[in-house]
Formats: structure tokens, C-alpha cells, sequence
């Protein structure tokens, strides 16, 4: 998995009380993988899945949100290991 784009429709509803991370799903990670993989974000690191885009090929675009706070708003957010 890697770090794309953004959709040109998703970038009009960013908050800035919310740190945001797009990433691209290839074709070959299955949905139930994916699912996993991003829980795991979710229950060990804060991050939440905003919205999903499903391609022809078989890959997705996937952007995931968390609140800002003090202890991650210096510096770089701390990315998910996917």
C-alpha cells in the first residue's frame, strides 16, 4: 500500500481539526485483508476510515482521518504501517 492522491471532490470537507492520510490499495489486496489492515490502524494508532473509492482495476483509494491533539500536532503525523 502506498500514499497517493486525493480525489479532486474529497479535498472541499477537510477540517483542520483533523489530521488526513490518503492512501491507494492495489488490486491485489483483498477487501477482507484491507479490513484487517486498517482496524488494526484504527485500534493501535487513532486513525479512522472517511471514505473509500472503488476503481475498475480493482484498486482504492482510501482516506483516513484522526483528531489532531498536542502529543502528534508538532512535526509530521505519525503515518499507519500498512
Amino acid at each position: 500500500m502506498q500514499r497517493g492522491r486525493m480525489p479532486q471532490d474529497w479535498t472541499q470537507d477537510l477540517s483542520d481539526d483533523y489530521e488526513w492520510f490518503p492512501l491507494r490499495l492495489p488490486p491485489d489486496v483483498t477487501r477482507i485483508s484491507a479490513s484487517v489492515r486498517l482496524a488494526i490502524e484504527a485500534e493501535y494508532r487513532g486513525w479512522e476510515l472517511t471514505r473509500v473509492r472503488l476503481y475498475n482495476d480493482g484498486s482504492r483509494r482510501v482516506l483516513l482521518r484522526r483528531r489532531k491533539s498536542a502529543m502528534n500536532s508538532g512535526g509530521t503525523p505519525e503515518q499507519p504501517a500498512l
